[in-house]
């Protein structure tokens, strides 16, 4: 009797850690097959609005669904949202230079203010004259520092369309065609006259000063655009007085629209950010089967992200929330390539002064943490913080594949993704018999690091 007394606890230690070690591989197994599908090509790179979002969107509530979590959405777990209302260039414009065919896109794109039509005409170098088309160099003028290009360029086709041009054309700026093309979702009231940019290499011969005159013809149309995004929400309710949101965005760059990158290629998105929304689910399993019953959790997929966190912004801003009763958010972005060396930032803890006794409480102290004590940065828990709720923001840092079509699955570090998955399921397991955390208001980023 005194041989079984002895060893039980080494047979009970056994089975705990084979257990464990089953669990963890369950959770590995979990964050790849997450991971594999999301940055798929079949999902095109998930630009908001764009089918790869909505098949990834239907991924997500499916698997919601199937973890027993409640839809919290406007339409089951969907929660669609605006993200643009403007107009857009079509395939149909042209210019032609001395008879020589532009691209659009690239060396000239029409201004988001300018209006549909055509205007042609034989026109003089630095010479403006009405019923003709004016040339406006942009290095020749007096800018007000007060206004943005953008303005600087609609005061300047006003000032042509109210002197009689029927067109405007500009050259010689310093934006880039990448700028251009991001004013292009502005939505401005058109003016009376097409007005367009030129590229350097345009500006160029329309700055040649042995140029005698030039045969230009423009035609412009425009196609309406109405973008949506779609958020992913789903709620476990314990019937607690206060709730904890766990978060992170599932959108990406598609082809590289959102960079406006020449040559259109896919952008699998698998660090940025499938991995986040894998450790998100894999957190919802954990937090479904624990009894930690003193919150309740929502856990949401937030699309516009790479638009300006338009996803998480609509989601703070919904009527229904009740946003007194959220205890604090986590979130999620980039957390797929853990480098013991960089090791891992966690951002916002000065969001709350209960956060570092928590962290210090659950942390390995050999583990390399980089603190920040901000609640405001490039991802979506900024949208929490403005509605001063606390926040974590957990990252594994920046690398060459960042935004880059070698963001796969197969560079994913699922081990360092599995130990921040446990991390923030420790946090969470604290903070379950804890008062409402209290929130603080930070100032600018303060890092900090500890091995």
């Amino acid at each position: 009797m005194k041989k079984i007394t002895w060893l039980l606890p080494l047979v009970v230690s056994t089975m705990y850690v084979s257990a464990q070690k089953k669990n963890d591989r369950k959770i590995l197994s979990n964050l790849q097959l997450h991971v594999s599908y999301l940055s798929s090509d079949k999902l095109e790179g998930r630009r908001s609005g764009a089918p790869g979002e909505q098949l990834a969107a239907a991924y997500i509530a499916t698997q919601m669904q199937q973890l027993g979590l409640t839809p919290k959405g406007d339409n089951d777990f969907l929660q669609p949202f605006l993200i643009r209302e403007s107009r857009e260039p079509a395939a149909s414009c042209s210019f032609t230079l001395n008879q020589v065919p532009l691209t659009l896109g690239s060396q000239y794109i029409p201004l988001p203010f300018s209006a549909a039509g055509s205007a042609k005409g034989e026109v003089l170098p630095h010479v403006n004259e009405p019923d003709n088309i004016w040339l406006v160099n942009i290095a020749e003028l007096d800018i007000d520092n007060k206004k943005s290009m953008l303005e600087e360029y609609l005061k300047q086709t006003q000032i042509a369309e109210k002197s009689g041009a029927t067109g405007v054309i500009f050259y010689n700026g310093k934006e880039s065609a990448a700028t251009v093309l991001q004013w292009l979702d502005h939505n401005l009231p058109p003016t009376g006259i097409p007005a367009v940019w030129a590229d350097q290499a345009i500006s160029k011969k329309l700055d040649d000063e042995e140029a005698s005159s030039f045969q230009i013809n423009i035609q412009l149309a425009f196609n309406q655009v109405k973008r949506t995004g779609t958020n992913v929400v789903g709620y476990l309710d314990n019937k607690a007085p206060k709730t904890v949101v766990i978060g992170a965005h599932y959108d990406h760059l598609g082809f590289g629209e959102e960079t406006h990158a020449a040559t259109k290629t896919l952008h699998p998105g698998a660090n940025d950010n499938a991995s986040g929304i894998a450790a998100m689910l894999e957190i919802a399993r954990f937090l479904k089967s624990a009894r930690l019953q003193h919150n309740n959790y929502i856990f949401v997929a937030f699309s516009g992200n790479e638009q300006g966190l338009f996803g998480s912004k609509y989601f703070t801003s919904r009527q229904n929330l009740d946003l007194s009763t959220i205890n604090y958010m986590i979130n999620m972005d980039m957390i797929g390539r853990l480098d013991n060396a960089k090791g891992l930032q966690i951002g916002g803890i000065g969001t709350s002064p209960g956060w570092p006794g928590i962290l210090t409480a659950v942390t390995d102290k050999a583990t390399h943490l980089v603190y920040d004590s901000s609640g405001v940065g490039p991802s979506d828990h900024t949208s929490f913080y403005r509605k001063n709720i606390p926040v974590l923001y957990f990252f594994t840092g920046n690398h060459s594949d960042s935004r880059q079509t070698g963001d796969s699955a197969d560079t994913i570090n699922y081990e360092g993704t599995l130990s921040i998955v446990k991390l923030i399921c420790d946090i969470v397991s604290k903070t379950n018999n804890q008062e409402k955390l209290v929130f603080s208001s930070t100032r600018e980023p303060q890092v900090t690091a500890r091995k």
